[in-house]
Formats: C-alpha cells, sequence, structure tokens
C-alpha cells in the first residue's frame, strides 16, 4: 500500500533532519518564513519519527537548534543592518501594519514578545530583526529564544507525532489505506495552531 504516511516514513532520516533543522533556521536569518513556515517541515520529522525511522527526540533537538540558531542570525543581521534589511524583501512581505505590530509587541512585552512571536509564522521571521533594531540586549533575547525555541520545538514535532500515531490508529482499525486521513490530521493540527494564534494575537491586542 502506498500512502502519503508509508511515503514519509521512507524519507532517508538524515534528510528529514536536514530539512528539520534547515528551515526553521532559515525562517528569521533570510525572512523565508514569511512565505514558507518552517513548523511545517518540523510536523512532518515528527510524523516520520512516530513511524520509527528517526527518534521523536532527534527531531526536537534538529528543530530547536535551527529555530535558535536562526533567531540569532536575525538578531544580529536586525542589528547590525536595521531597516536597510526589511527594506530589501518585496513590499507584500513586508507589509508595514505587521512591522508596526511586531514593534509594537516588543515595546510591551520585551523578552516575552519573542516568546509569543513564534507562535505566529509573521512574527516568527520578523521578531529576531526587529528586536535586533529595537537594541534589545543580545543577552535578554538569547535567553527568551533558546526558552522559546525549546518549547516551539518540543510541541510542534510532538504534534507531528501524534498525528502520525492517530493516523496509524486509524488505519488499522478501519482498514483506511488512503494517505488522504493524513492530510486532514495534518491540516487539523495547522487550524488548530492557527486558531490559537489569533486568540492570542487579539488578546495581545
Amino acid at each position: 500500500m502506498t500512502t502519503i504516511f508509508d511515503w514519509l516514513a521512507g524519507l532517508p532520516g538524515w534528510l528529514v533532519i536536514s530539512v528539520v533543522a534547515l528551515l526553521p533556521a532559515l525562517e528569521a536569518s533570510t525572512f523565508l518564513g514569511l512565505v514558507v513556515p518552517g513548523e511545517t517541515a518540523v510536523i512532518v520529522g515528527g510524523v516520520v519519527a512516530h513511524a520509527g525511522a528517526l527518534p521523536l527526540w532527534a527531531v526536537m533537538v534538529a528543530a530547536a537548534l535551527g529555530a535558535i540558531v536562526g533567531d540569532q542570525v536575525g538578531f544580529v543581521v536586525g542589528r547590525r543592518y536595521g531597516p536597510a534589511a526589511l527594506a530589501r524583501l518585496p513590499r507584500k512581505l513586508r507589509a508595514p501594519e505587521q512591522v508596526d505590530r511586531t514593534l509594537g509587541l516588543i515595546a510591551r512585552r520585551g523578552a516575552i514578545a519573542v516568546v509569543i512571536g513564534r507562535w505566529t509564522a509573521a512574527f516568527r521571521a520578523l521578531m529576531p530583526g526587529i528586536a535586533g533594531m529595537s537594541r534589545m540586549g543580545r543577552g535578554v533575547f538569547t535567553v527568551a529564544n533558546v526558552f522559546g525555541g525549546v518549547v516551539w520545538a518540543i510541541l510542534v514535532a510532538g504534534g507531528g507525532y501524534l498525528a502520525g500515531a492517530s493516523y496509524h490508529a486509524l488505519e488499522q482499525r478501519l482498514g483506511l489505506v488512503s494517505g488522504a486521513l493524513l492530510v486532514v490530521l495534518v491540516c487539523g493540527v495547522a487550524v488548530a495552531v492557527l486558531v490559537h494564534r489569533r486568540r492570542k494575537r487579539r488578546s495581545v491586542r
């Protein structure tokens, strides 16, 4: 039976780990997160871990390292180049209202904003650079970045693992041979995360 689940489970472990670390690392350091959320790779890593191709802890460590290193680079870029770094992005990717919201969140919450921002794709991409521009202390940012990155990696990778577990259990009970269920489960996780983020965004406002 060829399913999406089987295909993910058959991916080489080194490839999955590389993508799990690389995509979150590029989110803030290159603003790639404004286009492709890094959590997508981490969720897939969790699914592959459930299939037994990788230990879940390895996915969590790779995701955390990628997220932390990428955000530190983004912070340094923001500190060194300031608004010029954002000015190089296409205008549709650096919506002024999004930048203003990020600045406002940092002004109100400080280091907590770095932790909160990790749960929203746009904030996750912009927060480190804007934190650097705002002259937040490097030490303060680093502590918040490490804490937020570790918690984010554990929860997102764990969510992918649970999605894989749910798919596998249902496939055994109901005899489902299609990968459609996995897609629904992953989308369900994504929708839940988006709803949670919107509620947090409203509460922050």
